[in-house]
C-alpha cells in the first residue's frame, strides 16, 4: 500500500507540474536542473543542515568548459527519476520525524491520526514557496492538500500524509528544475525567476525569504530593487559558498573524484590528498578574490597557499602547527607560482603513472583562454608518446616533438603542448623534479613569439595575456545565465570586461555589474511562443 500511494502521489505532483510549466506566466523562458551541490545547499538551507540527503544525482556534462551549463539542456532519465523519487521521500520522511518537527513543523494537527487541512496548508504553504521559488497555486495547494488527507486516511497517521504530500513538492519538477518565466511586454524574467538567478549565481543555492518576499512586493522588477537585494547577497558570507562552486567549476575540480594514480609510483597519493589539494586551490582564490579583493590575475603568480599536514607531505615543506590548515608561502627558488602549480591542477590533468604536457596543456588552453583543441582523430598513432623504451626518444619532449612531426597530429599538439611542457618539473602528483632520464627538465616554451620557462614563466604569461581575463568573463557571464560559453557573443559581454579592467580585474565588482545588468535577466522568448498568457491564467493553469 505504501509504495503504490507513495507512486501515486509522486505521479499527479509531476504531472501537475508539467501543467503548470506549460501554462506558465507568462511564458516558459528557461529550465535549468538542480546541479547536485545547488539541490544540497537548497535542502540545507530549507530545512536545515542536519538532514541528510542520500541517493545517486544525475550525471551532468561539461558544456562550453561549465558543467552548470549544461543544466538548461539535460532531462531526468526513468532511473533518475526513481533515484530523485527515493530522495524526496527519505528528506520528507526526515522532516516529519518526532526528533525534528518543533524545529521543522509549525502546527500540530488537531488529531495524529485525522487528516487537518488547516494545518496542513500552513505547512505546505511555506515550504511549497521555498522548494518551488514562488507560491504555490491554488491548484497546486489543493493536489497536495488531498494527497495527504488520501495518505492520512489510508494510514492513520497525519505525518505521514503529509510526508507524502512533501515528497511531491520535492520531487516536481518545479524543484528540479528552475523554472524560469519571462514577461511578454518586455521580454525579462519575472521577479521569482530573477530571485532564482541572484541567489543560485552568488550563493548557488535557493532564495531566501528576504528575496522571495521583494520578488514579491515587485522589489525585484527595478533596477533598484536588484541592486539592493545583490548588494544584500553579497555582503553575506554566504558568497563564499557561491564563488566556491563556480570556481569549482571554472576549474574542472570535479575532475578530482575521479582520477586515479599508480600505488607503486606514486605511494604518497590518496583520496584524503585530492580532497586536500582542491581545498587548497579554493582557499587560495577565493582568499585573493573576496577576502583581499586583489587582482583575479594574480592566481597564477601568487606563492601564497595554505596547506594542511597530506599536502605539506606532497610539497616536501614543513608543517609545524597544530592545527588543520596554515598558511603558507612557498619559496622563490621552489618553482611553484599560483593555482596551476598546486597539487590540484598538476595531478588532475596527468596520467597515472606519469605526468601529461599534452593533457595539462589541453586543459590550460580550455579553462583559461577559451580555445578548447580538438579532439583526435580516431587513427591516431599514439606508439611514439608510449614508447619510453627507444633511446633515442628518452625524455617526455623528445617524444612530444617526433609524435607531433606526423601532420595529423601537429595543429593539436603544437596548439597545446608548449604550454603543458613547462609544467614538466612537476611530477603526476606535483611533487616536483628536476631531471628525467639522467637529463635537467627543459621546462622552456615559445608561444606567439613570447619566450619562457617553468611555472612561474607560465604564470607571468597567463597573468599578462588578455585573452584571459576576456575568457574568465565570458565563462561567469555564461555560469549565471545557463549559456554555453561558447555561444556568447563578444558584444554580449564586452561591457563587463572593460568594466573588469577598468577596476584593476577585481571580482566583486564584475559579479556586481553582471547581477544589476538588465541583461542578466534578459528572458527572449522561444520561437512560435504566443504573444501574452496572463499571470490569471498561469494561476489558474
Amino acid at each position: 500500500m505504501r509504495r503504490s500511494t507513495r507512486m501515486l502521489i509522486l505521479l499527479s505532483g509531476l504531472c501537475l507540474a508539467a501543467n503548470t510549466a506549460l501554462g506558465a506566466e507568462p511564458y516558459l523562458a528557461g529550465l535549468r536542473r538542480l546541479t547536485e551541490t545547488q539541490y544540497r545547499n537548497s535542502i540545507a538551507d530549507i530545512f536545515g543542515p542536519a538532514i541528510a540527503v542520500q541517493g545517486k544525482f544525475e550525471p551532468d556534462r561539461r558544456i562550453g568548459g561549465l558543467l552548470a551549463s549544461s543544466g538548461t539542456s539535460l532531462s531526468i532519465t526513468p532511473a533518475g527519476l526513481e533515484a530523485y523519487a527515493k530522495m524526496a521521500d527519505g528528506i520528507a520522511r526526515q522532516v516529519v520525524d518526532e526528533k525534528n518537527r518543533a524545529r521543522l513543523i509549525d502546527c500540530a494537527p488537531q488529531s495524529p491520526t485525522a487528516p487537518d487541512r488547516s494545518c496542513a496548508a500552513q505547512i505546505l504553504q511555506r515550504y511549497g514557496l521555498l522548494l518551488f521559488r514562488r507560491p504555490l497555486s491554488a491548484q497546486e495547494m489543493k493536489a497536495r492538500l488531498d494527497a495527504a488527507d488520501t495518505a492520512t486516511k489510508l494510514s492513520g497517521n497525519f505525518y505521514t500524509g503529509l510526508r507524502y504530500s512533501l515528497t511531491t513538492l520535492l520531487s516536481a519538477p518545479d524543484f528540479l528544475f528552475r523554472v524560469e518565466m519571462g514577461g511578454p511586454r518586455d521580454h525579462t524574467l519575472d521577479g521569482y525567476s530573477r530571485a532564482a538567478r541572484l541567489s543560485y549565481m552568488l550563493w548557488d543555492s535557493t532564495p531566501d525569504m528576504a528575496l522571495l518576499d521583494a520578488a514579491r512586493s515587485g522589489a525585484l522588477d527595478s533596477e533598484a530593487g536588484v541592486k539592493a537585494q545583490a548588494a544584500r547577497l553579497m555582503a553575506s558570507p554566504r558568497l563564499e559558498t557561491g564563488m566556491r562552486a563556480f570556481f569549482s567549476d571554472f576549474l574542472e575540480m570535479d575532475t578530482l573524484g575521479t582520477i586515479t594514480k599508480d600505488p607503486t609510483i606514486y605511494p604518497k597519493y590518496s583520496d584524503e590528498i585530492a580532497s586536500s589539494a582542491r581545498e587548497e586551490t579554493l582557499r587560495t582564490i577565493i582568499d585573493l578574490t573576496l577576502k583581499k579583493d586583489g587582482d583575479l590575475r594574480d592566481m597564477f603568480t601568487t606563492r601564497r597557499s595554505a596547506i594542511n599536514r597530506p599536502l605539506a607531505w606532497v610539497y616536501d615543506v614543513p608543517y609545524n602547527l597544530s592545527g588543520e590548515w596554515m598558511p603558507y608561502e612557498f619559496a622563490e627558488d621552489s618553482g611553484r607560482s599560483g593555482i596551476l602549480t598546486q597539487v590540484s591542477m598538476l595531478s588532475m590533468f596527468s596520467h597515472p603513472g606519469r605526468s601529461s604536457p599534452t593533457k595539462r596543456g589541453v586543459a590550460l588552453m580550455d579553462i583559461f583562454l577559451c580555445e578548447p583543441t580538438p579532439t583526435p582523430p580516431a587513427n591516431v598513432d599514439f606508439s611514439i608518446v608510449n614508447d619510453t623504451n627507444n633511446p633515442n626518444l628518452r625524455t617526455v619532449r623528445d617524444r612530444l616533438l617526433a609524435h607531433a612531426t606526423t601532420p595529423q597530429c601537429a595543429s593539436c599538439h603544437t596548439h597545446s603542448d608548449p604550454i603543458g611542457l613547462t609544467l614538466e618539473q612537476f611530477d603526476s602528483i606535483g611533487e616536483r623534479h628536476l631531471q628525467e632520464a639522467g637529463r635537467d627538465v627543459d621546462a622552456s616554451a615559445t608561444i606567439s613569439g613570447k619566450q619562457f620557462s617553468g611555472g612561474a614563466g607560465l604564470g607571468q604569461y597567463l597573468h599578462d595575456n588578455p585573452k584571459v581575463p576576456a575568457c574568465f568573463v565570458r565563462k561567469l557571464y555564461a555560469y549565471g545565465v545557463g549559456a554555453n560559453s561558447e555561444e556568447v557573443e563578444k558584444k554580449a559581454v564586452q561591457p563587463f570586461l572593460d568594466g573588469f579592467v577598468a577596476t584593476g580585474y577585481r571580482l566583486p565588482a564584475l559579479l556586481r555589474s553582471i547581477v544589476t545588468s538588465p541583461q542578466f535577466f534578459a528572458a527572449p522568448p522561444p520561437a512560435g511562443a504566443p504573444a501574452t498568457i496572463s499571470r490569471n491564467e498561469h494561476q489558474r493553469g
